[in-house]
């Protein structure tokens, strides 16, 4: 199993504010951090709000390229259905070249909807645009010279689509959330799949990979080319309480203020503890039980090829976050890989 990190670029930590500057610094400093600890993978993902500096995170990861030398780098996710997919292609082929063939993506429809408003877009074309875009992508990912129409774009007649990346293939991946829909076009199109599950237990899942993966197969695309990605909130501390003490206070204040925004009840101690527990999505603990619970969530879903934490959305501070990602490579992946 692959292990990451996925970040939003938060300039926010709690109830205090840092400038761009340092938070832009600070997130810089975590991916080499993350480089040197020998973590797969860092993620940042793309929101069009004040709090968030992930408005074009190709440019911050290109940033962070020039500062690493193993780590994989990838988006999470781009908005697809409001982005060019030329421009998209560009951006993440540049990236390869400046990290020499470590550039990745994760494309979704968005879960947040600023962006359309924001870049011309009716909300009502949601999916439609996605899936036109995809098919743009995957066409220019594949091949140099493009001849292509569809309703959202100008067309392309034997256009030529520079720079080409070091890689054959960037490769991309399909960042979905409980759309049965989204897993089976995953599976169709043979793409890895990333999932973002941030509430509940993470085995309710189970259905819908079993769903990608037979669609998959009936496309034609072997069992090792059906890739699965795990998204969800975590943290890892010196142990098991210092890790809830550290991250309850900030994720109770993110939670309550977003479902404030978006008409849910505020967040509870004993939903926490439920999240927390065995089966609960949030991946929150000492070394031991982290590991322990990235394996059990591995083995309800049928195998999980990656998982990315989300780490810094719940006020922690940057040495927190710091001493988390050294745990992470120190004792978390040697753990899952002595007992995968």
């Amino acid at each position: 199993m692959e292990i990451g990190i996925d970040s939003f670029a938060s300039a926010m930590y709690g109830s205090n504010a840092l400038s761009s500057e340092e938070a832009m610094e600070q997130l810089l400093d975590r991916i080499a951090a993350a480089d040197e600890a020998g973590l797969d993978i860092f993620g940042i993902g793309e929101h069009h709000k004040k709090e968030f500096l992930d408005s074009v995170p190709a440019v911050i990861l290109a940033a962070a390229a020039a500062r690493t030398k193993k780590i994989r780098l990838t988006s999470a996710v781009t908005v697809l259905s409001t982005s060019d997919p030329v421009r998209v292609f560009q951006s993440f082929a540049t990236l390869d070249i400046i990290s020499k063939g470590r550039a990745e993506m994760v494309v979704g429809r968005g879960s947040a909807i600023e962006a359309y408003p924001l870049f011309g877009f009716n909300l009502n074309d949601y999916d439609a645009l996605f899936k036109e875009k995809l098919d743009l992508l995957l066409r220019i990912r594949d091949e140099e010279f493009i001849t292509w129409s569809g309703k959202f774009r100008p067309a392309l007649k034997d256009q030529a689509i520079y720079p080409r990346p070091i890689q054959k293939k960037i490769p991309v991946w399909l960042g979905v959330g409980g759309t049965p829909e989204s897993f089976v076009r995953a599976g169709m199109l043979g793409l890895p799949l990333m999932v973002a599950i941030i509430g509940g237990e993470t085995e309710r899942f189970r259905p819908l990979i079993d769903l990608y993966r037979k669609a998959g197969q009936q496309a034609g695309f072997a069992p090792h080319q059906l890739r699965v990605g795990l998204h969800s909130p975590g943290y890892v501390g010196e142990n098991d309480q210092s890790a809830i003490a550290d991250y309850y206070p900030g994720y109770a204040e993110l939670w309550t203020k977003l479902g404030r925004e978006r008409g849910w009840p505020p967040v509870t101690k004993s939903q926490f503890d439920n999240l927390i527990a065995p089966k609960g999505v949030l991946v929150i603990g000492g070394p031991e039980k982290v590991a322990e619970k990235l394996l059990r969530h591995s083995e309800a879903l049928g195998g999980v090829d990656r998982f990315t934490f989300q780490m810094d959305n719940a006020g922690l501070s940057h040495q927190k976050l710091m001493r988390s990602i050294e745990l992470i490579g120190s004792k978390v992946i040697p753990l899952i890989r002595q007992n995968a």
